[in-house]
Protein backbone atom coordinates (compact mmCIF):
# COMPACT_ATOMS: atom_id res chain seq x y z
CA UNK A 1 0.00 0.00 0.00
CA UNK A 2 1.47 3.42 -0.96
CA UNK A 3 2.04 6.36 1.52
CA UNK A 4 -0.59 8.38 -0.63
CA UNK A 5 -2.94 5.49 0.00
CA UNK A 6 -2.42 5.96 3.69
CA UNK A 7 -2.99 9.43 3.74
CA UNK A 8 -5.97 9.04 2.05
CA UNK A 9 -7.11 6.43 4.90
CA UNK A 10 -5.84 8.74 7.12
CA UNK A 11 -8.21 11.49 5.83
CA UNK A 12 -11.16 9.26 5.83
CA UNK A 13 -10.51 8.32 9.33
CA UNK A 14 -10.33 11.64 10.63
CA UNK A 15 -13.36 12.88 8.86
CA UNK A 16 -15.45 9.71 10.38
CA UNK A 17 -13.75 11.23 14.33
CA UNK A 18 -12.40 7.58 14.21
CA UNK A 19 -8.53 8.78 14.49
CA UNK A 20 -6.74 11.98 15.49
CA UNK A 21 -4.50 13.79 13.91
CA UNK A 22 -1.39 12.97 15.37
CA UNK A 23 -0.08 16.01 16.39
CA UNK A 24 -3.64 17.28 17.82
CA UNK A 25 -2.01 18.26 21.14
CA UNK A 26 0.19 20.04 19.30
CA UNK A 27 -1.66 22.25 16.74
CA UNK A 28 -3.97 22.67 19.83
CA UNK A 29 -1.58 24.46 21.29
CA UNK A 30 -0.44 26.53 18.75
CA UNK A 31 -3.49 27.53 17.71
CA UNK A 32 -5.18 28.52 21.21
CA UNK A 33 -2.48 28.99 23.25
CA UNK A 34 -3.83 32.34 24.77
CA UNK A 35 -7.21 30.45 25.83
CA UNK A 36 -5.01 28.00 27.24
CA UNK A 37 -3.07 29.84 29.60
CA UNK A 38 -5.35 31.78 30.78
CA UNK A 39 -7.60 29.07 31.29
CA UNK A 40 -5.04 27.25 33.37
CA UNK A 41 -4.48 30.83 35.06
CA UNK A 42 -7.73 30.57 36.16
CA UNK A 43 -7.93 26.63 36.94
CA UNK A 44 -4.90 26.21 39.02
CA UNK A 45 -5.20 28.41 42.04
CA UNK A 46 -9.17 27.53 42.04
CA UNK A 47 -8.54 23.56 42.11
CA UNK A 48 -5.81 24.26 44.77
CA UNK A 49 -7.51 25.17 46.91
CA UNK A 50 -10.50 23.24 46.48
CA UNK A 51 -8.16 20.25 46.82
CA UNK A 52 -6.78 21.79 50.33
CA UNK A 53 -10.13 22.97 51.63
CA UNK A 54 -12.57 20.34 50.74
CA UNK A 55 -10.71 16.96 49.08
CA UNK A 56 -9.06 17.28 52.45
CA UNK A 57 -12.38 16.40 54.16
CA UNK A 58 -14.95 13.65 53.99
CA UNK A 59 -17.51 16.63 52.38
CA UNK A 60 -15.40 16.59 49.48
CA UNK A 61 -12.98 13.38 49.26
CA UNK A 62 -15.30 12.30 45.78
CA UNK A 63 -13.46 15.39 43.93
CA UNK A 64 -10.15 13.70 43.01
CA UNK A 65 -12.17 10.30 42.26
CA UNK A 66 -14.38 12.57 40.06
CA UNK A 67 -11.03 14.97 38.25
CA UNK A 68 -9.76 11.18 37.26
CA UNK A 69 -12.98 9.79 36.26
CA UNK A 70 -13.91 12.85 34.12
CA UNK A 71 -11.22 13.59 32.51
CA UNK A 72 -10.87 9.51 31.48
CA UNK A 73 -14.32 9.75 30.55
CA UNK A 74 -13.92 12.60 28.20
CA UNK A 75 -10.80 11.41 26.48
CA UNK A 76 -12.44 8.42 25.58
CA UNK A 77 -15.53 10.19 24.23
CA UNK A 78 -12.86 12.15 22.09
CA UNK A 79 -13.91 10.67 19.09
CA UNK A 80 -17.53 10.52 19.18
CA UNK A 81 -17.77 14.47 19.35
CA UNK A 82 -14.84 16.21 17.22
CA UNK A 83 -16.59 15.30 13.98
CA UNK A 84 -19.22 17.86 15.27
CA UNK A 85 -17.20 20.88 16.55
CA UNK A 86 -18.67 23.61 15.53
CA UNK A 87 -17.25 27.04 17.03
CA UNK A 88 -20.57 28.86 19.43
CA UNK A 89 -21.60 32.23 18.60
CA UNK A 90 -19.68 34.94 20.02
CA UNK A 91 -22.25 37.24 20.63
CA UNK A 92 -23.38 34.81 23.26
CA UNK A 93 -20.15 33.17 24.61
CA UNK A 94 -18.52 36.71 25.38
CA UNK A 95 -21.19 38.60 28.12
CA UNK A 96 -21.83 35.04 29.75
CA UNK A 97 -17.88 34.77 29.69
CA UNK A 98 -17.46 38.21 30.79
CA UNK A 99 -20.44 37.64 33.80
CA UNK A 100 -18.55 34.67 34.66
CA UNK A 101 -15.45 36.42 35.01
CA UNK A 102 -16.50 38.83 37.32
CA UNK A 103 -18.32 36.67 39.37
CA UNK A 104 -14.61 34.43 40.00
CA UNK A 105 -13.29 37.80 40.47
CA UNK A 106 -15.28 38.51 43.43
CA UNK A 107 -14.93 35.11 44.98
CA UNK A 108 -11.78 35.28 45.01
CA UNK A 109 -11.33 38.63 46.37
CA UNK A 110 -13.57 37.66 49.26
CA UNK A 111 -12.16 34.13 49.81
CA UNK A 112 -15.09 32.52 48.93
CA UNK A 113 -13.90 28.76 47.95
CA UNK A 114 -18.18 27.90 45.96
CA UNK A 115 -18.22 31.60 44.77
CA UNK A 116 -14.81 30.97 43.24
CA UNK A 117 -15.60 27.67 42.17
CA UNK A 118 -19.21 27.87 40.48
CA UNK A 119 -17.52 31.06 38.85
CA UNK A 120 -14.87 28.93 37.10
CA UNK A 121 -17.53 26.02 36.56
CA UNK A 122 -19.27 28.78 34.37
CA UNK A 123 -16.53 30.42 32.76
CA UNK A 124 -15.26 26.81 31.65
CA UNK A 125 -18.56 25.57 30.33
CA UNK A 126 -18.62 28.84 27.93
CA UNK A 127 -15.32 28.58 27.23
CA UNK A 128 -16.15 24.47 25.97
CA UNK A 129 -19.14 26.06 23.69
CA UNK A 130 -17.40 28.67 22.19
CA UNK A 131 -14.99 26.33 20.78
CA UNK A 132 -16.61 23.31 20.85
CA UNK A 133 -20.00 24.52 19.84
CA UNK A 134 -23.30 22.84 21.12
CA UNK A 135 -23.18 19.79 18.97
CA UNK A 136 -20.39 18.70 20.19
CA UNK A 137 -21.23 19.31 23.79
CA UNK A 138 -24.60 17.58 23.60
CA UNK A 139 -22.56 14.46 23.04
CA UNK A 140 -20.43 14.75 26.05
CA UNK A 141 -23.34 16.33 28.31
CA UNK A 142 -22.73 13.92 31.01
CA UNK A 143 -18.55 14.68 31.98
CA UNK A 144 -19.35 18.19 31.56
CA UNK A 145 -22.57 17.39 33.97
CA UNK A 146 -20.59 15.35 36.14
CA UNK A 147 -17.19 17.97 36.79
CA UNK A 148 -19.76 19.95 39.09
CA UNK A 149 -19.12 17.66 41.73
CA UNK A 150 -15.62 18.80 42.02
CA UNK A 151 -16.90 21.32 44.16
CA UNK A 152 -18.02 22.11 47.67
CA UNK A 153 -22.25 22.71 48.08
CA UNK A 154 -22.04 26.42 49.13
CA UNK A 155 -22.37 26.43 53.35
CA UNK A 156 -25.99 27.87 53.22
CA UNK A 157 -27.26 24.80 51.11
CA UNK A 158 -25.47 22.79 53.57
CA UNK A 159 -27.16 24.33 57.06
CA UNK A 160 -30.46 24.15 55.42
CA UNK A 161 -30.53 20.42 54.13
CA UNK A 162 -28.26 19.07 57.08
CA UNK A 163 -30.32 20.44 60.30
CA UNK A 164 -32.95 18.42 59.55
CA UNK A 165 -31.53 15.31 58.58
CA UNK A 166 -29.46 15.72 61.94
CA UNK A 167 -32.36 15.52 63.83
CA UNK A 168 -34.24 13.10 62.45
CA UNK A 169 -31.17 10.83 62.32
CA UNK A 170 -30.72 11.57 66.00
CA UNK A 171 -34.51 11.13 66.99
CA UNK A 172 -34.28 7.82 65.03
CA UNK A 173 -31.42 6.13 66.93
CA UNK A 174 -32.33 7.42 70.16
CA UNK A 175 -35.75 5.93 69.85
CA UNK A 176 -34.22 2.91 68.70
CA UNK A 177 -31.60 2.08 71.77
CA UNK A 178 -33.73 3.75 74.17
CA UNK A 179 -36.31 0.62 73.19
CA UNK A 180 -33.30 -1.32 73.99
CA UNK A 181 -32.90 -0.06 77.44
CA UNK A 182 -29.94 2.00 76.84
CA UNK A 183 -30.00 5.20 79.13
CA UNK A 184 -29.83 7.79 76.22
CA UNK A 185 -31.56 11.23 75.86
CA UNK A 186 -31.78 13.83 73.26
CA UNK A 187 -31.55 17.94 73.14
CA UNK A 188 -31.72 19.06 69.65
CA UNK A 189 -28.76 17.55 67.66
CA UNK A 190 -26.41 16.33 70.94
CA UNK A 191 -27.20 12.74 72.68
CA UNK A 192 -26.52 12.01 75.84
CA UNK A 193 -25.69 8.37 76.46
CA UNK A 194 -24.60 7.38 79.70
CA UNK A 195 -22.04 10.28 80.81
CA UNK A 196 -21.40 11.00 77.23
CA UNK A 197 -22.63 13.90 74.75
CA UNK A 198 -22.18 13.01 70.95
CA UNK A 199 -22.87 15.83 68.46
CA UNK A 200 -24.49 14.31 65.61
CA UNK A 201 -22.40 16.87 63.21
CA UNK A 202 -22.62 17.20 59.32
CA UNK A 203 -20.71 14.64 58.53
CA UNK A 204 -23.08 12.21 60.32
CA UNK A 205 -26.18 13.60 58.54
CA UNK A 206 -26.10 11.79 55.47
CA UNK A 207 -25.86 14.67 53.29
CA UNK A 208 -22.25 13.76 52.38
CA UNK A 209 -22.41 10.35 51.54
CA UNK A 210 -25.42 11.63 49.54
CA UNK A 211 -23.37 14.51 47.32
CA UNK A 212 -20.37 11.54 47.13
CA UNK A 213 -22.51 8.72 46.09
CA UNK A 214 -24.60 11.06 43.51
CA UNK A 215 -21.55 11.81 42.30
CA UNK A 216 -19.80 7.90 41.94
CA UNK A 217 -23.53 6.81 41.22
CA UNK A 218 -23.64 9.19 38.40
CA UNK A 219 -21.02 7.63 36.77
CA UNK A 220 -22.15 4.33 37.53
CA UNK A 221 -25.49 4.85 36.48
CA UNK A 222 -24.00 6.51 32.67
CA UNK A 223 -21.55 3.81 32.35
CA UNK A 224 -23.93 1.02 32.73
CA UNK A 225 -27.19 2.60 31.91
CA UNK A 226 -26.77 5.86 30.19
CA UNK A 227 -29.32 4.45 27.17
CA UNK A 228 -32.00 4.03 29.87
CA UNK A 229 -32.29 7.18 31.00
CA UNK A 230 -35.94 6.39 33.22
CA UNK A 231 -34.21 3.41 34.84
CA UNK A 232 -30.73 5.67 35.58
CA UNK A 233 -33.07 8.21 37.35
CA UNK A 234 -35.14 5.63 38.97
CA UNK A 235 -31.08 4.64 40.89
CA UNK A 236 -30.68 7.96 41.39
CA UNK A 237 -33.57 8.36 43.44
CA UNK A 238 -32.67 5.57 45.18
CA UNK A 239 -29.29 7.06 46.19
CA UNK A 240 -30.82 9.39 48.66
CA UNK A 241 -32.64 6.72 51.39
CA UNK A 242 -29.71 4.78 50.83
CA UNK A 243 -27.41 7.05 51.98
CA UNK A 244 -29.67 8.35 54.96
CA UNK A 245 -30.24 5.00 56.04
CA UNK A 246 -26.13 4.22 56.00
CA UNK A 247 -25.78 7.40 57.91
CA UNK A 248 -28.23 6.44 60.04
CA UNK A 249 -26.28 3.53 60.97
CA UNK A 250 -23.27 5.42 61.12
CA UNK A 251 -24.86 7.27 64.08
CA UNK A 252 -25.88 4.06 66.20
CA UNK A 253 -22.55 2.24 65.79
CA UNK A 254 -21.15 5.40 66.76
CA UNK A 255 -22.96 5.68 69.83
CA UNK A 256 -22.74 2.26 70.86
CA UNK A 257 -19.12 2.36 70.60
CA UNK A 258 -18.79 5.38 72.57
CA UNK A 259 -21.19 3.63 75.51
CA UNK A 260 -19.06 0.32 75.60
CA UNK A 261 -15.65 1.32 74.93
CA UNK A 262 -15.86 5.54 75.82
CA UNK A 263 -15.06 9.13 73.98
CA UNK A 264 -11.92 8.75 73.17
CA UNK A 265 -12.06 5.76 71.46
CA UNK A 266 -15.43 6.94 69.44
CA UNK A 267 -13.50 10.10 68.17
CA UNK A 268 -10.56 8.76 66.96
CA UNK A 269 -9.76 6.01 64.55
CA UNK A 270 -13.11 3.92 64.60
CA UNK A 271 -14.71 7.60 63.42
CA UNK A 272 -13.58 7.79 60.46
CA UNK A 273 -13.48 4.19 59.78
CA UNK A 274 -16.79 3.93 60.68
CA UNK A 275 -17.31 6.88 57.78
CA UNK A 276 -15.22 5.04 55.19
CA UNK A 277 -17.10 1.73 56.23
CA UNK A 278 -20.74 3.14 55.79
CA UNK A 279 -19.60 5.00 52.28
CA UNK A 280 -18.76 1.67 50.76
CA UNK A 281 -21.95 0.02 52.82
CA UNK A 282 -23.89 2.53 50.94
CA UNK A 283 -22.16 2.08 47.62
CA UNK A 284 -22.62 -1.79 47.26
CA UNK A 285 -26.54 -0.96 48.10
CA UNK A 286 -26.61 0.71 45.34
CA UNK A 287 -25.05 -2.05 43.18
CA UNK A 288 -27.56 -4.65 45.19
CA UNK A 289 -30.35 -2.24 44.20
CA UNK A 290 -29.25 -2.14 40.43
CA UNK A 291 -29.24 -5.91 40.24
CA UNK A 292 -32.60 -6.74 42.29
CA UNK A 293 -33.91 -3.74 40.00
CA UNK A 294 -33.17 -5.91 36.89
CA UNK A 295 -36.79 -6.77 35.55
CA UNK A 296 -37.65 -3.51 35.82
CA UNK A 297 -34.78 -2.20 33.93
CA UNK A 298 -35.58 -4.96 31.20
CA UNK A 299 -38.85 -3.71 31.37
CA UNK A 300 -38.63 -0.13 30.77
CA UNK A 301 -35.75 -1.17 27.85
CA UNK A 302 -39.18 -3.03 26.21
CA UNK A 303 -40.81 0.04 26.67
CA UNK A 304 -38.65 2.26 25.17
CA UNK A 305 -38.64 0.26 22.26
CA UNK A 306 -42.29 -0.02 21.82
Amino acid sequence: MTSSTLAAKDAEAHARGDLLPPDWGRVLLRRHWLMIVGALALIVPTMVMVAQDSWSTEQGAHGPVVLATGLWLALRMRRSFTPFITPGSLAVALPLLAIGLIVYALGRISGTPEIEGYALYEVLVVLAYAYLGLKAMRLIWFPILYFFFLFPPPDSVVAAVTQPLKLGISRAAVWLLDAFGLPIARTGVIIQVDQYDILVAAACSGLNSIISLSAIGLFYIYMRHNANWRYALLLMVAIVPVAVLANFVRVLVLILVTYFFGDPVAQGFLHGFAGMTMFAVALLGIFGIDMLAAPIRRKLARGGQG
